[in-house]
């Protein structure tokens, strides 16, 4: 059986001045991905169809520059806090810490200069069955507002099955909080929109929030609303319900809370299916709840690198995580992590369609 592989090549400056590089992991099964030191992006993933045929099935753009310019954090490694932080504000162990407001007036994905914006170093290798990316990123006391150093790995690993994970490592020198997750762009026919995708997420609450995108407090309950996905539902008519909360959304830009409790090992929380069942993905996680977005704010302005306009509805997020506002939130999952301890997080994109994979 043929082994996985490890390639890189330049990909370009970063605005720091910091070259940035492109790795590639292959896959015995065909599935390939491109990763990206600038931002820690998944630049490609390339996935087999039941016909053979493989397709990138996630969005991206043609350079360093575009990604730093004007990326709706396409396929980034995010943080310190993915997800929105109320008014940038929290308060730890009696300390309040004030951090940048970068949307409508709250904190989004860590500011703007979070993670997505760095230069990750980088030590790749194989081990096993598997290509293995190792990520790490030094963030300082104060980086962004938020307290304490931080010291962030994050190893990405393609296995001969297919399957993709990234487990993220954090310690701290002072408490503080940290959610970290990868903002992929996910189409899993290659181009078009993804209304005639379904989705399946392991999840019977929900949280929704008001016109800013902040969670307005209790969860949910998913019964006999849009955000019912118990079982697979078109994305085109979840976007299109009549419903107040994708109103305010412009479709689905939420947090479903998992079932199960975190730590442990890996459980499902969704299913993508692509018409005809042509390409499926599952998403595996430890994290307690899964933001489903829509993109519902692009608009054709940002192109791919084959020229392809990035249009509203393009793409599913799928970005494992804290709660939002999580330090906020007594009621919520803590987000706090301590000196002494190791913030852990572990999300797996299975393929089962393709011959092997593993899923359920």
């Amino acid at each position: 059986m043929p082994r996985p592989t490890v390639r890189h090549r330049p990909f370009g400056t970063a605005p720091s001045g910091e070259e940035a590089d492109l790795w590639r992991l292959d896959s015995p099964s065909g599935v390939y991905a491109e990763i990206l030191t600038y931002g820690g992006v998944l630049h490609a993933l390339g996935v087999p169809d039941t016909g053979g045929r493989t397709a990138n099935v996630v969005l991206s753009l043609a350079s360093v520059e575009e990604y730093a310019g004007k990326s709706p954090y396409l396929g980034a490694l995010v943080g310190r806090y993915a997800n929105r932080i109320a008014h940038g504000r929290f308060t730890l162990d009696g300390t309040t810490y004030q951090v940048p407001r970068n949307d409508r007036g709250h904190a989004l994905h860590g500011g703007p200069e979070g993670f997505d914006t760095r230069v990750w170093d980088a030590r790749p290798g194989v081990e096993g069955d598997t290509a293995v990316l190792r990520l790490s990123l030094h963030s300082p006391d104060g980086d962004m507002g938020f307290p304490g150093a931080l010291d962030v790995t994050v190893t990405y690993a393609l296995d001969a099955e297919g399957t993709l994970s990234y487990a993220c490592a954090a310690v701290a020198d002072r408490p503080t909080v940290v959610n970290l997750t990868n903002h992929a762009y996910f189409n899993l026919t290659g181009g078009g929109d993804v209304l005639d995708h379904t989705l399946r997420v392991d999840a019977t609450a929900y949280l929704p929030v008001d016109a800013e995108g902040i969670p307005l407090g209790p969860l949910h309950d998913v019964t006999g609303t849009p955000f019912d996905l118990t079982s697979p539902r078109l994305l085109g008519e979840g976007v299109r319900a009549a419903d107040e909360q994708i109103r305010l959304a412009g479709g689905y830009d939420h947090c479903w809370v998992l079932s199960g409790s975190e730590p442990g090992p890996v459980r499902p929380a969704a299913r993508l299916t692509a018409p005809a069942e042509k390409r499926v993905m599952e998403v595996w996680t430890t994290a307690p709840g899964v933001q489903v977005y829509t993109a519902n704010h692009l608009d054709g302005s940002l192109v791919d690198g084959a020229g392809r306009p990035l249009e509203r509805h393009g793409a599913v997020c799928l970005e494992t995580q804290h709660l939002p506002d999580a330090p906020n939130r007594a009621d919520y999952p803590s987000a706090v992590l301590r000196p002494g301890t190791t913030a852990r997080r572990r999300t797996e994109f299975r393929f089962p369609h393709l011959a092997g994979g593993a899923g359920r």
